[in-house]
């Protein structure tokens, strides 16, 4: 039997010491999303994981149900397809939380590239370019704490190769630190 990387050990640790704290929040984010808008409480998004893979990418919904599947920047009149509660979600991130999931079985890690919509066919050939897409992606990353969705798509690309090239333990922990720091600022989040 192989063993687990410390990468992996310390995913399985993280969401287990996360799912104690966090299941109370969960279950009423679960309760509001039902009660505020029609629709499935999680949105599976069809991510590209590692080596390209697509694996499906648990989210609570944020978008009234039809909306179609292409990023926020992307629609037409943004505002009107995100719901009153998903503004909140989004701003506070809590939306990603279902990600536990994914990182439990193993399609993501904590930290690592986000993973791609299927259809964000630049970041995907930007990132197989530079050998990207031989990492796990991950709940946050690199990008993330860098500008997240004001980034422009080649800067997400280089940011995530810089990464791949020096990712550690300890570089982890600080993307780890910065992501709290960010999220509790609600800093570079798209409404």
């Amino acid at each position: 039997m192989r063993l687990p990387s410390l990468k992996r050990l310390f995913d399985i640790i993280f969401v287990v010491a996360m799912l104690p704290l966090l299941a109370l929040p969960m279950v009423l984010i679960a309760l509001l999303v039902c009660l505020t808008s029609p629709g499935p409480v999680i949105y599976w998004s069809d991510r590209v994981g590692t080596h390209n893979r697509i694996f499906r990418m648990p989210k609570f919904r944020t978008m009234k149900a039809g909306t179609p599947a292409i990023t926020t920047h992307l629609l037409p009149d943004p505002d009107t397809c995100v719901t009153t509660f998903g503004k909140f979600l989004r701003v506070t991130s809590l939306d990603e939380l279902p990600q536990l999931w994914s990182i439990l079985r193993g399609e993501m890690s904590v930290v690592g590239p986000r993973p791609a919509l299927f259809n964000q066919d630049d970041l995907i050939a930007l990132r197989s370019e530079a050998g990207v897409e031989k990492i796990t992606p991950g709940l946050t990353g690199w990008a993330q704490v860098n500008g997240r969705d004001a980034l422009a798509t080649a800067e997400k690309a280089r940011l995530d190769e810089a990464y791949m090239r020096d990712q550690s333990f300890v570089f982890d922990l600080k993307i780890i630190f910065l992501t709290f720091d960010r999220v509790l600022r609600c800093q570079d989040i798209s409404h």
